[in-house]
């Protein structure tokens, strides 16, 4: 990753983030608003192009992209399933599998606000990740026209080389729930996305 300094699909609260809001709009990071279903879709519509202009070469300017298809981030030990937008392009993929030993704070951002997360992994002087590249995953022709089934299958090859991590079916819907009863608000509607 560091050798091509990947821009990134991170929710919109990112960019108003002292330093990594400033980094991610420098990088040319696409913002999602996960309350909208219209931008979502809009979202996934600029990460296919962006993969398809990659892949062809056709965007000399611009950096590949590093996405993240579970769209949210677990305690570790769990692969969530992957949502099909990272796949729309039909483009080969490199998978990567990052863990993080425990710790007294983890790096995957949960349930608590960015200025407290950022003030926890400050106090705490060494972190440490464990990076698996993954061989780069060509899709077949079936894989390639149908997103669903590039997803799932990529999914599994991860799994079967993560390293520990086991398959879970909780989505980002049901996180979104837990993150409203621990703030003792009402959980939000569900609505479909990709």
């Amino acid at each position: 990753m560091a050798r091509s300094f990947p821009s990134f699909v991170s929710r919109s609260a990112t960019k108003d983030l002292l330093m990594i809001g400033l980094i991610s709009q420098l990088m040319g990071c696409i913002y999602v608003d996960r309350s909208t279903t219209k931008t979502h879709q809009g979202v996934a519509g600029l990460v296919k192009d962006r993969i398809v202009k990659t892949a062809r070469g056709a965007a000399p300017g611009e950096r590949p992209m590093l996405l993240f298809p579970e769209g949210t981030t677990t305690n570790g030990n769990f692969l969530l399933p992957f949502r099909k937008g990272a796949f729309l392009a039909g483009a080969p993929v490199q998978p990567v599998i990052l863990r993080y030993p425990v710790n007294r704070v983890s790096p995957a951002w949960e349930t608590i606000s960015g200025l407290r997360h950022i003030w926890l992994m400050l106090c705490n002087p060494v972190h440490s990740v464990i990076f698996y590249e993954l061989p780069v995953y060509h899709p077949t022709k079936a894989e390639a026209s149908n997103p669903e089934l590039y997803a799932n299958n990529v999914r599994q090859y991860m799994l079967r080389n993560s390293h520990g991590l086991e398959a879970s079916e909780s989505s980002l819907a049901e996180k979104q729930i837990l993150h409203a009863h621990l703030r003792g608000e009402e959980p939000p509607v569900s609505k479909k996305r990709e």
